[in-house]
């Protein structure tokens, strides 16, 4: 049975069990959203990723000044466990189908102290250590095993709906390409070759497509500040459009051309519309100085673009269930401080 061999406990992350929160859900939600509950309670919860049998979800979280670290969830109970090993900084989780293993990335391997946060004088950018590499883990912890040793960052990773080819991000050729390997970590394939960042993948939930968000600087002004912030080991987010490839590689072409921070693309099990999260309209409160984020949803053609949340500050990290049936979410919505970013659950509406 799949997952059998997991033993729950108390975590950090204070899940209470999926709670009603309807009262959280915003006008002009309810067109596609239903049932929404609130899944995890304090601190930043996020990118919560569906196993196949839409029974229990994976996904980062801490308190405090604390690492990000891998948690998994039972969606009936809410029971959490800590799966990383507590060490470094961890992102970026996902099953691996017809397994009891996951992968994800950390920095454990080089230190197990959280590595130095960016340099604030950076502004808003995501940390690109370079320590970070991925791991295959069994659920219970007992099995670890280092896919990627190479300098330099290499993280982002997903796997294929069939569990055999793990994509993920690498800084190994100078630049921010995706790559694509075996779930052994075997087979190394280069996907992407335009220089900029091509990164945070996802599988279709059929295998047919890759979906991902990137940033091919124009001109020399973007160009030298994208190299400046490579250097620092660092990447801007304040401009990504979301990009489709087939699973191969071929067929690359840009779906959205919004000029805003448009990320975390996931498609729906039709294999024909994407949602993602962008500030474009950027109206609402703000969120750690970041415009306001929102869930879109657009056709695989770029035609369509439709708006699924209506929150004023950050909805985030989408993910439809297998079925298509579900929707996983991070959102800012009724957090008691700022940055509060926890993950909830919705029905979906077609």
């Amino acid at each position: 049975m799949f997952f059998s061999l997991v033993v729950f406990s108390a975590s950090p992350v204070d899940a209470k069990g999926p709670v009603p929160a309807d009262h959280l859900l915003m006008p002009g939600e309810e067109a596609h959203l239903a049932n929404l509950r609130q899944l995890t309670f304090g601190g930043e919860n996020a990118e919560g990723y569906f196993s196949p049998d839409g029974k229990w979800l994976i996904y980062q979280a801490h308190k405090d000044d604390g690492c990000d670290q891998i948690y998994l969830m039972e969606l009936a109970t809410g029971a959490t466990k800590l799966i990383s090993t507590g060490e470094g900084v961890t992102t970026c989780s996902f099953f691996i189908p017809g397994t009891n293993d996951f992968v994800y990335a950390s920095t454990h391997g080089a230190d197990a102290a959280c590595p130095p946060k960016p340099d604030p004088k950076l502004g808003y950018v995501w940390p690109l250590y370079d320590s970070y590499d991925i791991y295959r883990s069994s659920l219970d912890g007992k099995k670890l095993t280092r896919l990627t040793d190479v300098p330099g960052y290499d993280a982002e990773s997903v796997v294929s709906p069939d569990g055999k080819s793990i994509v993920f991000c690498s800084i190994r050729s100078g630049d921010l390409e995706l790559y694509k390997m075996n779930s052994d970590g075997t087979g190394l394939k280069r996907l992407t070759w335009t220089l900029g960042y091509d990164g945070g993948p996802f599988f279709s939930p059929k295998g047919t497509y890759i979906v991902y968000r990137s940033h091919h600087p124009v001109g020399k002004e973007e160009l030298d500040k994208s190299r400046y912030l490579t250097e620092n080991e660092v990447v801007s987010p304040m401009r990504l459009e979301v990009m489709l490839m087939k699973a191969d590689g071929s067929e690359q072409y840009q779906v959205t051309d919004l000029g805003a921070a448009s990320f975390g693309p996931y498609m729906h099990p039709d294999e024909e519309r994407i949602i993602f999260s962008s500030n474009y309209e950027a109206s609402g409160a703000s969120n750690k100085g970041m415009p306001n984020f929102e869930l879109y949803l657009i056709n695989k053609d770029g035609t369509g673009l439709k708006r699924i949340t209506y929150n004023g500050s950050f909805d985030g990290f989408p993910m439809f269930s297998y079925d298509g049936k579900l929707l996983v979410f991070a959102s800012n919505r009724g957090g008691s401080g700022p940055g509060e970013t926890n993950l909830f659950l919705a029905d979906w509406i077609d």
